[in-house]
């Protein structure tokens, strides 16, 4: 343990340790993922996939090691147990910080299958982690304004199309795919705006878990609610990789997804929107009580 050291100073050898870890895994992982761009053939691009996901899990596995040498962090969590790799989920959060992605992997790595965001379009050009998310297949999703579909309406529908092109990667190999309903991090300046009926929670989105359920929903049969609670407040990525996050919690619950919410079209469709947007609200009436107790056991 180096967490003796002077938190800078940890942040700066983490900085360092993660940057090290990401380039050399990354340049394994151009291997199988060119190749999977060259050859055209379902069989070899579902084993280059795998190849691919067992590279990501030694990437997480690294950065668990930095972690562990220089972090005195204490990680308390509930229903890992419960988690199988040969499985299709869906995975709901909570969002408050950055952090919530490397605590997330940290605890999922071969456990779960390997997590897996939705991404937008322009981020497949960002230097060294685009082609990799590509090989991962991250679906990459470019979304359209409301203005301009009023323009373009041939373009109406497009999204929730790539979405299903997208998803149809995902049924040769067990996946975690992972959504933030909140669509953003919780600040109490955004509760505050947007009045928010939880205490620790902004409003869900439901657009994204539907267009999900509707593309998959044939795949997909598992919830897996996560709540991520940080007794001593959200950190920063900085306060992360400084060791100065003393307390991480994390709840992990499982449940069938009902199967009225499979299968639909949520743009046309006004009792499929409705009945997905109630679940997602019973699901986050019962994250903010479960977040509420996390954080009052101190």
């Amino acid at each position: 343990m180096l967490s003796f050291l002077p938190p800078p100073v940890i942040g700066v050898l983490n900085a360092v340790l993660l940057g090290i870890n990401t380039l050399f895994w990354c340049v394994l992982l151009y291997i199988p993922a060119i190749l999977k761009l060259i050859v055209p053939i379902k069989g070899f691009r579902v084993l280059c996939t795998r190849m691919i996901i067992a590279l990501a899990e030694a990437w997480v596995a690294g950065n668990v090691g930095w972690m562990k040498l220089t972090h005195g962090t204490r990680w308390s969590v509930d229903g890992a147990e419960k988690l199988e790799r040969q499985s299709w989920y869906l995975v709901l959060s909570n969002h408050q910080s950055w952090v919530d992605i490397l605590a997330m992997q940290r605890v999922f790595n071969r456990r779960a299958p390997f997590l897996k965001f939705f991404l937008k379009q322009q981020l497949i050009w960002v230097p060294v982690i685009g082609l990799a998310w590509w090989g991962l297949d991250f679906p990459f999703m470019k979304r359209y304004s409301r203005e301009y579909l009023i323009k373009h309406p041939e373009k109406r529908g497009e999204d929730l199309r790539a979405t299903r092109r997208a998803c149809e990667r995902f049924r040769y190999t067990p996946v975690s795919v992972m959504n933030f309903v909140e669509g953003t991090r919780f600040t109490q300046a955004k509760h505050d705006k947007q009045k928010s009926p939880y205490q620790h929670l902004l409003v869900p989105k439901a657009g994204g878990v539907a267009f999900v359920l509707d593309a998959m929903g044939d795949s997909i049969e598992t919830l897996v609610d996560v709540t991520i609670a940080y007794p001593g407040g959200a950190p920063t990525f900085w306060d992360f990789l400084c060791g100065r996050v003393p307390d991480i919690r994390m709840d992990i619950e499982t449940q069938r997804i009902p199967d009225h919410l499979k299968g639909r079209d949520y743009a046309s469709d006004a009792e499929h929107r409705r009945n997905v947007k109630d679940w997602l609200a019973g699901l986050w009436h019962a994250k903010d009580e479960r977040l509420t107790r996390m954080l009052a056991d101190r």
